[in-house]
């Protein structure tokens, strides 16, 4: 796929609307919020800007985010449900602009976080933040696997392994995976004009997760609590760019 033709195609979507519809949704995350309510403002949000919410409606799946709250690891579904103060959710948002695709995701703390859920949020937005410094072409796949899981572990936290980055386009997933665990120059080798995200799930104890009966929350079989960051990215000639930036600097929250 060609970088300069997927920028101009919708430079807007992938640079400014899937991360501004994150920054406008975090004076909001408050406690007493209602995930279904946060989650209609980014619908609104999206649209009004003439943008399309990716996930609606996308296999089965009726809501235009997922918003994972605690020991929930990824695709939360929006609902009734309050937030708390203490918690920690993580809001993922995909938006389309003419026919492409921008995928993002960030932490947001529900008031002031604890101290454990606070290390959990930090390092894996540097996880993340250190699997995309090694991406270049020449690179592989595991160099960014790699990356990211020695420095979790090293913190005692663990990767989670049954989901993935992706690439993505006009397609909303597509090759290649992009596994959050490797070996250094193992895998595929990153070329220019390659485009996926990156998105670890680290977990404060152990690595695995379930499904529950809904077929899509996926939680921690132990219960711990788990956090997520995701950047969309291209591979350039000389490293990388990242295309959802928080415009208001606020990818990664404060406590």
């Amino acid at each position: 796929m060609d970088n300069t033709q997927y920028r101009r195609a919708d430079a807007f979507a992938l640079e400014k609307l899937a991360a501004a519809a994150l920054d406008m949704l975090v004076p909001h995350v408050v406690p007493g919020a209602r995930t279904i309510d946060l989650d209609t403002m980014v619908y609104e949000f999206v649209r009004e800007r003439g943008g399309v919410p990716a996930t609606v409606f996308y296999k089965g799946y009726s809501h235009s985010s997922c918003i994972s709250i605690n020991h929930v690891v990824c695709h939360g579904i929006p609902s009734a449900k309050r937030l708390v103060k203490g918690d920690i959710a993580n809001i993922d948002i995909t938006v389309i602009v003419d026919g492409w695709h921008g995928d993002s995701s960030r932490m947001y703390y529900v008031g002031k976080a604890g101290v454990k859920a606070k290390k959990l949020v930090e390092v894996t937005h540097e996880a993340l933040m250190r699997g995309i410094e090694v991406v270049r072409p020449g690179a592989t796949l595991g160099d960014i696997g790699w990356a990211i899981q020695s420095f979790v572990e090293k913190q005692r936290f663990s990767v989670v392994r049954d989901f993935c980055g992706h690439g993505l386009g006009r397609v909303f997933h597509e090759p290649p995976n992009v596994v959050h665990f490797g070996k250094p120059g193992h895998g595929m080798v990153l070329k220019e004009g390659m485009f996926f995200t990156i998105e670890p799930m680290i977990n404060s104890g152990k690595a695995e997760t379930k499904i529950l009966a809904d077929g899509w929350t996926a939680v921690t079989k132990d219960k711990s609590l788990s956090a997520q960051f995701e950047h969309s990215l291209a591979v350039t000639a000389t490293g990388c760019e990242i295309f959802t930036l928080s415009p208001a600097g606020l990818f990664c929250p404060k406590a």
